[in-house]
């Protein structure tokens, strides 16, 4: 039982501290959350099912969740997080531009579409769970900034502005596309490919 009083959080029990198995069970519940969120059903998040996947009591659900919403805002961060992480780790140091648009749709490529549980999360949940409607736009204007200050300095502040905004949602939208399969025939590289295109050729939009 994980009922000590708060001068036994850090005491050993079972060879691990109760700080450490509430961090645990925490794991256990995100990725839970992960797999359902970021399955091709809807509907699928419940705590019930949360719990079943992560072979946990709904005690220990609310033991680090308020409600099934808390959990999904949490999925959602951690993969944004993430996304944010990877994209600013392949692009350090690098400073041309078609190096820098191959590295991060490389490095998107790999986040979202070989693990699309991920993908679904970051594109597709903001669209069916309303708590993470505005989520997105917390984490989109990082994006954009990452790619306007890759943009020619030749281009005015007002166009790389809207550029970088412009090529964000027309990505968006491509990799969208290509994770549902709407984009029919398309390989793995020429979606590569198309996406450096459209990153290199961005500057040929200024005003």
């Amino acid at each position: 039982m994980d009922q000590p009083g708060a001068d036994d959080e850090h005491r050993l029990w079972g060879g691990t501290t109760l700080a450490d198995r509430r961090a645990g069970r925490r794991e256990k519940l995100l990725a839970a959350g992960l797999d359902l969120l970021g399955s091709d059903e809807t509907g699928g998040v419940s705590v019930r099912a949360v719990c079943r996947r992560a072979q946990l009591t709904e005690r220990y659900f609310y033991e680090s969740y308020r409600d099934r919403d808390a959990l999904v805002v949490a999925v959602y961060d951690e993969v944004a997080a993430e996304t944010q992480r990877v994209l600013h780790e392949a692009t350090q140091g690098l400073e041309d531009q078609e190096a820098v648009a191959r590295a991060a749709v490389e490095a998107m490529v790999g986040l979202v579409l070989d693990d699309p549980r991920k993908g679904r999360v970051l594109l597709l949940a903001p669209i069916t769970e309303p708590q993470l409607a505005g989520r997105g736009m917390r984490f989109i204007p990082a994006v954009i900034d990452m790619v306007r200050e890759h943009l020619s300095r030749d281009v005015s502040d007002q166009d790389r502005a809207m550029i970088a905004t412009g090529l964000i949602g027309a990505l968006m939208g491509l990799f969208h596309g290509f994770l549902t399969g709407t984009l029919d025939g398309v390989t793995r590289d020429q979606f590569v490919e198309h996406c450096v295109k459209l990153l290199v050729t961005a500057d040929r939009l200024e005003s």
